[in-house]
C-alpha cells in the first residue's frame, strides 16, 4: 500500500466520519459528492475493510472506521499545525498563560491538555484557575476560559468544544443499604447531594423514549463545588448528578455505581472562550484543539 497516497483519502473520510454525510462533506470540501464517494471506497479496498456503513440518510462508523477516525483526529490536528507554523514562521509563544475552567474538568481534561501543550510550546508558563463561578477574562487578566452551559451575551469570542452530560451515581454500600435505583420515583425518595449550581427542580431525560421530564429531587446536602460533592458521595451519605467525563473512572473504578442508567440529567454544551477580536495566538488556537479531542474521547 502506498502510504503518501492513502494520506489524502484519511483526511477526507475523517470529513465524512465528522459530517455524517457525503453530501456535507463535499459542501465542506467544495468537490462533488461522487468524488467523495470513490475516494472513499479507493480508501476501503486499500485496507481491505469496511469504514462507513451507508444508508439513504446518513452514514456511520464501523467499530474499525470508529478506531481509525481518532487517529484521523490527531492526523488532521497535526496538519493544521503544519500550516499554523508556516504562516506563524519564527513565532515562539512564551510567557503567561492563564487559563480559568470549572473543576470538574481539572484533571481528566485540563491537566493533560496542559501537559501536551507544553511539550510543544515549553515556553509558555500556566497558570490555572480552577473556579466553579463563570470569570470574566478582562476582570481576571485570563487569556481562555472553558465554560460550561450558555454563553452570556458579551464581546468575548466562543468556540465550541462538545458537550457533557450529568449522569445519577451511588456507591456499592450505599445502594447496597438502600435498595437499587433504577425509576425516577427511586430517585426522587434518596437524598441527593447538590452542588451550588444544581436546582431540586430539574430536567431529566429518558433514554429509551427520548421524553423529557420535570422532576423534583429530595435535595439533603449542598455543596460549593463538585469535589465536595463528590467526596460527600464517596462516604455513601446520598446520591449525586456528576458530569460524564468526571463520573466515568470513579464508575470503572468501582468506586460509584452508574444508577438509574435510563435517565439522563441536564445536558450542557462546553466553550472555549478567548477576548481575542482578530487572530487569536497559535497556541490558543492549539490549546483549544487538545481539549476538543480529549473530549471526542471521554
Amino acid at each position: 500500500m502506498n502510504n503518501i497516497k492513502v494520506i489524502p483519502r484519511l483526511m477526507i473520510f475523517a470529513v465524512v466520519a465528522q459530517k455524517g454525510s457525503f453530501t456535507e462533506a463535499a459542501r465542506h470540501l467544495k468537490v462533488s459528492k461522487s468524488s467523495i464517494s470513490q475516494q472513499i471506497s479507493l480508501l476501503e479496498t486499500e485496507l481491505g475493510a469496511t469504514l462507513l456503513k451507508r444508508t439513504t440518510r446518513e452514514v456511520s462508523l464501523t467499530a474499525l472506521g470508529s478506531k481509525l477516525l481518532e487517529r484521523c483526529n490527531v492526523l488532521q490536528d497535526q496538519v493544521s499545525l503544519l500550516f499554523n507554523d508556516l504562516d506563524e514562521a519564527g513565532i515562539d509563544p512564551r510567557g503567561r498563560f492563564s487559563v480559568t475552567f470549572p473543576n470538574s474538568l481539572q484533571s481528566e481534561i485540563v491537566i493533560p491538555a496542559i501537559k501536551q501543550l507544553l511539550s510543544e510550546y515549553p515556553n509558555l508558563e500556566p497558570i490555572l484557575i480552577s473556579d466553579d463561578k463563570p470569570l470574566d477574562l478582562v476582570e481576571h487578566n485570563l487569556d481562555v476560559a472553558i465554560h460550561i452551559g450558555e454563553l452570556p451575551d458579551s464581546g468575548y469570542r466562543a468556540l465550541p468544544i462538545g458537550s457533557l452530560v450529568e449522569v445519577f451515581c451511588a456507591t456499592p454500600l450505599y445502594l447496597s443499604k438502600n435498595g437499587n435505583i433504577s425509576t425516577v420515583q427511586e430517585l426522587i425518595t434518596h437524598r441527593w447531594i447538590t452542588t451550588s449550581w444544581q436546582k431540586a427542580k430539574t430536567t431529566v431525560t429518558h433514554l429509551k423514549s427520548n421524553e423529557r421530564e420535570n422532576v423534583e429531587l429530595n435535595e439533603f446536602s449542598k455543596c460549593n463545588t463538585l469535589s465536595g460533592a463528590i467526596d460527600m458521595t464517596l462516604s455513601h451519605l446520598g446520591i449525586a448528578l456528576i458530569p460524564d467525563i468526571v463520573a466515568k473512572p470513579l464508575i470503572q473504578s468501582g468506586k460509584l455505581t452508574h444508577i438509574a442508567k435510563n435517565i439522563q440529567g441536564p445536558k450542557w454544551p462546553v466553550y472555549t472562550v478567548h477576548a481575542y477580536q482578530n487572530e487569536k495566538p497559535i497556541h490558543i488556537t492549539r490549546f483549544h484543539q487538545i481539549i476538543c479531542r480529549s473530549f471526542d474521547r471521554m
